[in-house]
């Protein structure tokens, strides 16, 4: 049972900076700001959400079918995901561009400055769900706009239920379209933050959310998260300890991906929330997006260390 992940790929340049923003920036010259830092330290990363769920959905054991628009730099990438059994038929090289790149900075007060080039995931919306075979369940994860919108449409024309997942695409949309993603959805998922900013954009409370969908989960970080599922359930799902914090960066593309399996392996809502907080736990050890890697024995292994019993 495959997944359809439409989303963003992208090359994650990370540099460090051995020294403190805050003494190379004049407050009262910004209007003439001209700064160059020193980063001795740099590493590229495979990423992008689309990149990252499949990722993390192949560890588990699922099908993922990622579908996303790519530059021509892409190869490195490409041959990372051959490497890794994870297919790039619904890949499209857009002529011309470079794929999705973030450029981040960060001081040794761990204060970031980022700069981000969409490159071919502006071409989003030359992808279409139809092109995919045999897909039962799919992801609107955060891409280009008009990608995202046309992918929607197109789930929920084909009726195949999928999940969205706006994330730092989310003020991209107005109210009225993001009423309209929630009232296309099956499922919704968001971190506190962006629960926020939906309430605010939609005007929506939660009983209005799950008047629409089917459950509607709500990460917290360090705080576990929440998952409201009809008819009336709540079940708050505690985080996983962690051996180390190294890079939270990616754990909520490994959360999702989590949702995608037990959603796929039809689990009960329990069960998905404790196994995708696994996944976010597993990711925050590892630095980079991509660089985790278990066994499933492994993974059943610590989930019945973590939450006494199997899930499988």
């Amino acid at each position: 049972m495959p997944a359809l992940i439409c989303g963003s790929f992208a090359f994650d340049n990370i540099m460090m900076f051995h020294d403190y923003f805050k003494n190379h920036i004049l407050p009262d010259q910004v209007h003439i700001l001209n700064v160059s830092f020193l980063v001795p330290d740099m590493r590229r990363e495979f990423g992008g959400c689309a990149g990252n769920i499949a990722y993390n959905l192949k560890l588990l054991g699922g099908k993922p079918m990622p579908m996303g628009t790519v530059g021509e730099d892409f190869a490195p990438y490409g041959a990372w995901m051959d490497d890794n059994g994870i297919p790039r038929d619904y890949l499209r090289t857009v002529d011309g561009t470079f794929t999705a790149q973030a450029f981040i900075t960060t001081d040794k007060d761990d204060n970031q400055i980022t700069a981000f080039h969409p490159g071919a995931m502006n071409y989003a919306h030359l992808n279409e769900v139809s092109a995919a075979q045999g897909v039962t369940i799919g992801m609107v994860s955060p891409d280009g706009r008009d990608g995202m919108i046309e992918h929607a449409e197109q789930f929920a024309k084909a009726d195949i239920p999928f999940i969205f997942d706006p994330g730092q695409g989310l003020p991209m949309f107005q109210k009225d379209e993001l009423q309209t993603f929630i009232d296309q959805a099956t499922w919704v998922t968001v971190n506190d933050y962006e629960w926020r900013l939906l309430q605010d954009r939609t005007g929506y409370s939660e009983q209005d959310v799950m008047d629409r969908v089917e459950a509607l989960i709500i990460t917290k970080g360090g705080e576990g998260s929440v998952i409201h599922a009809r008819p009336n359930m709540r079940t708050e799902i505690p985080s996983v300890p962690v051996t180390t914090i190294n890079d939270p960066t990616g754990c909520g593309d490994a959360y999702r991906a989590g949702l995608l399996y037990g959603l796929m392996k039809d689990m009960d809502w329990e069960t998905i929330g404790r196994l995708a907080a696994l996944m976010g736990a597993i990711k925050i050890e590892h630095h980079g997006t991509q660089n985790h890697r278990f066994s499933p024995d492994e993974f059943a292994a610590r989930f019945r260390t973590a939450f006494g019993y199997d899930f499988k």
